[in-house]
C-alpha cells in the first residue's frame, strides 16, 4: 500500500527593496557577512533553526545536519548566489541566525532561508536579519525581493507584510510520506 502524498500551502511574496528601513540589532547581537569558512556554521545554525519545525517536513533537508550542510553547499555554489545577502547572526551565546539568497530569474533577489534559533526568537532578530539581506540585494543592483513561506507560519507572514511583502501567488508543495530519522539522515537533500 502506497502512503498518500501531503500538500503544504505556501505563499510566494514579493516586495520593492527601495525605501526599506535599516536593520536595528538588539544589544549584543551583530550580523557577520558571508565567508566560505563559515559554511559549516551557517549549516549548523540552519539546522538548529528548523529542526522540529513544519518547514523541516516540507523541505526534509532542513531537518538534519547532513541536509543543511548539503543545502548550504548547493546554494553557495550556484552562479545566482548573492553573498551580499547571506548573513549569520552572532549573539552573546554564539551564532543564532542565518539567511541566504539567490538571484531569481536574474532580476529578483530570492530569500532562500531565514531562521533564528528558538531560544532567540522574539527579540527582533528575524526582522533585522531579513532587512540586512534585502539591503544586500539592493546593493547588488536588484530592485525586488521574493520569498516563499509556509501558510502555517503566521508570525513570519505578518513580519513580511509589515516590511512591504505582498502575496503574489499561492503554491502547493508536494511532500512524500515522512521518512524515519535514519532515512532523513541518509536522504539526498531536496532543494
Amino acid at each position: 500500500m502506497q502512503l498518500p502524498i501531503s500538500y503544504f500551502k505556501r505563499f510566494k511574496m514579493e516586495a520593492d527593496l527601495a525605501g526599506l528601513p535599516p536593520p536595528r540589532w538588539p544589544a549584543g547581537y551583530e550580523p557577520v557577512a558571508w565567508r566560505p569558512d563559515l559554511l559549516d556554521t551557517h549549516a549548523d545554525v540552519l539546522c538548529r533553526c528548523f529542526v522540529g519545525e513544519i518547514d523541516a517536513v516540507v523541505f526534509p533537508s532542513l531537518g538534519s545536519a547532513y541536509g543543511c550542510r548539503g543545502l548550504m553547499t548547493e546554494i553557495t555554489r550556484r552562479r545566482a548566489f548573492i553573498p551580499e545577502s547571506t548573513w549569520l547572526v552572532v549573539g552573546p551565546f554564539g551564532p543564532c541566525g542565518t539567511v541566504q539568497a539567490l538571484r531569481d530569474r536574474g532580476v529578483f533577489g530570492g530569500i532562500q532561508n531565514v531562521g533564528i534559533v528558538p531560544e532567540c526568537r522574539g527579540l527582533g532578530l528575524g526582522k533585522a536579519l531579513l532587512l540586512q539581506a534585502l539591503q544586500g540585494m539592493l546593493d547588488s543592483g536588484l530592485g525586488r525581493g521574493v520569498l516563499e513561506v509556509t501558510a502555517h507560519n503566521e508570525l513570519a507572514i505578518r513580519m513580511y507584510q509589515r516590511l512591504g511583502f505582498r502575496r503574489a501567488k499561492v503554491v502547493y508543495k508536494a511532500v512524500p510520506p515522512c521518512l524515519t530519522p535514519v532515512e532523513q539522515e541518509t536522504a539526498i537533500p531536496v532543494f
